[in-house]
């Protein structure tokens, strides 16, 4: 019956023959397609499902002061991060998990759970490399890691205020470390690697690209100098029971600021508490009115005219004066004084004549010359410019008022800028955070002789009896400055009657200066009702540059004269009873 089939079907062997044949070409020509015609494609393909490029992070610039010291440096650290749709499967060992990474067991479950859908979510970010590896070893499914860093600042709350700080993801968020990112921030690399499906690392294939780290910033401050600043306004806020203080150090040939201190400050190495009031940098943000500080300027327009000499009397009887509908007073009656009397005893009348007879025009071209009310060109986040009024009619109540500190308004920086001026021969130079190799161009504004007759008048404030400043005495060094007790400016408008600011500007050493600075300590509030600039900021003002002087090795220029030596006894033996000894 089979072979009767065969004989009358014969075409269906032949078919099932072509078929097999048919199938073997198709496989056979599709093996070759794949090899051949679709090797690129499909290479590509299963690569993209192996093949990975880590990221390899970069180091950011370190941060020193002017000696190298650092002061914000990048350590390794270890993030882990967890797949969370695999870590469903791992329920039963999330109670290890926690444990091991020192978090709250519940607090954990309740985020994957969250995060059960989605693909990646943090676990635990900035741990040492020791307590990533013990996680690690747990061999949980859906549990990664990979290398970060974080910015840790060794000179801690001293500088942090300059420095600033960085957010998690090393990205500057304040001060130096905001202002110049971009010059630290690294450029990451790349390395290639193979992972299975489960994202485990399979092999390490090469690096693409090598990851290039942030440029090195040296800063102008110097450390020893920045601490002695620290301490010596944190005790000043301690014994005066004051709100706020702030200090800033110029050295007056290049600019370069030593020192930018605040207080209060706080610890950029640990936020958690963080006062976003202690964040501010007052040396540069906060504005106040100068006072008395700004009288040796004033006096220098008057030298500078040609009009007044050191010499020259001014009238200051009876001790007040009328200005328009304003009355000014000094403290007491001086009666007649000399040019350098007026800086000495601080006589607001003696400056209000003066400014008076040259004009408020001249005034204003004199302190902006100066810098007051300019930008200071350090490029700081926050920075003010403070405020100097240029009146289109100026009316002498004006003048008067600014010709004493008030009716205009400086930062500390700016009014140390100012009194490097004086201090440089009436010569101006950019002001500077980083560490300059060379010294920059100045530019005079000021007689130098004139310069020369205002830092004399200003050691009379401190060197000689009588003078308001001669809590700012420095042993070995002569001394110059101008203390101020200015009222604050309340928010209603007009001035607060019992707050104030007690201020400090000054010059050191006069016969060859060297630093110019200016200390401000806000709302003083002492036991005894001593709040003035004199008694309050001058101190300050020369124990911190007292010691930066000598740190900087500056020849002392006001040593008292060596005692005579006693004349040496003749080389002859005493004479005895019998010549004998």
């Amino acid at each position: 019956m089979s072979r009767l089939s065969e004989a009358r079907y014969p075409w269906r062997f032949g078919l099932v023959c072509f078929a097999v044949v048919a199938m073997a070409g198709a496989i056979g020509w599709r093996i070759v397609d794949l090899h051949i015609f679709d090797r690129e494609f499909l290479q590509a393909h299963g690569d993209a499902r192996s093949v990975r490029h880590v990221t390899i992070p970069a180091h950011r610039g370190l941060i020193t002061d002017r000696n190298g010291e650092p002061l914000a440096v990048s350590t390794q650290l270890m993030t882990l991060w967890g797949n969370p749709q695999e870590l469903m499967g791992e329920k039963a060992r999330w109670g290890e998990l926690a444990s091991t990474l020192g978090v709250d067991g519940q607090e954990l479950a309740k985020r994957i759970e969250a995060n059960g859908k989605r693909s990646f979510m943090y676990l635990r970010r900035g741990l040492s490399p020791e307590q990533g590896v013990e996680v690690l070893k747990l061999n949980l499914s859906g549990v990664y890691a990979r290398d970060e860093f974080r910015r840790f600042y060794p000179a801690g709350e001293v500088a942090a205020h300059v420095v600033g700080f960085t957010n998690v993801d090393e990205q500057g968020q304040e001060g130096v470390e905001l202002a110049f990112d971009e010059w630290l921030r690294g450029v990451p690399g790349k390395r290639q690697v193979l992972k299975d499906r489960r994202g485990k690392l399979i092999k390490d294939v090469q690096v693409v690209s090598n990851a290039r780290r942030g440029r090195t910033l040296a800063l102008s401050i110097d450390l020893r100098i920045q601490y002695l600043a620290h301490r010596a306004l944190r005790q000043a806020l301690i014994d005066f029971d004051a709100k706020a203080g702030s200090m800033v150090l110029v050295d007056v040939h290049t600019g370069e600021i030593l020192a930018m201190a605040n207080q209060p400050t706080y610890n950029p190495n640990n936020r958690s508490n963080l006062d976003p009031s202690a964040m501010r940098n007052r040396s540069l943000v906060d504005v106040f009115e100068p006072g008395s500080t700004v009288k040796p300027f004033t006096v220098a327009l008057g030298l500078n005219s040609g009009k007044y000499l050191p010499e020259t009397v001014v009238d200051t009887r009876p001790g007040y004066m009328s200005v328009g509908r304003k009355t000014v007073r000094d403290v007491h009656n001086y009666g007649v004084l000399d040019i350098t009397g007026v800086i000495k005893k601080s006589s607001n009348i003696g400056v209000v004549r003066i400014a008076l007879d040259l004009g408020g025009e001249n005034l204003y071209a004199m302190l902006q010359q100066v810098g007051m009310g300019q930008d200071t060109g350090l490029g700081f986040p926050g920075e003010r410019v403070g405020n100097l009024p240029n009146f289109r009619v100026w009316k002498p109540v004006e003048t008067a008022v600014m010709s004493y500190g008030y009716g205009l308004s400086v930062t500390a920086a700016q009014l140390a800028h100012a009194y490097a001026v004086l201090a440089n021969e009436g010569k101006t130079v950019p002001l500077s955070l980083l560490r300059l190799d060379q010294k920059p161009e100045a530019v005079g504004v000021m007689d130098p002789a004139v310069a020369n007759q205002v830092l004399s008048m200003l050691r009379t404030v401190v060197d000689e009896d009588g003078g308001t400043g001669s809590r700012a005495r420095i042993p070995g060094y002569q001394v110059g400055g101008k203390t101020g007790t200015v009222h604050k400016v309340a928010a209603g408008g007009g001035y607060e009657e019992k707050k104030y600011r007690s201020l400090f500007a000054g010059v050191a050493p006069i016969s060859k200066p060297r630093i110019a600075g200016v200390v401000v300590i806000d709302e003083p509030r002492p036991k005894f009702g001593e709040y003035y600039g004199g008694f309050v900021a001058a101190p300050v003002f020369g124990q911190v540059v007292g010691g930066a002087l000598r740190l900087m090795n500056v020849t002392p220029d006001n040593l008292p004269a060596p005692e005579a030596k006693p004349e040496k006894l003749a080389n002859k033996a005493p004479a005895t009873a019998g010549g004998r000894i």
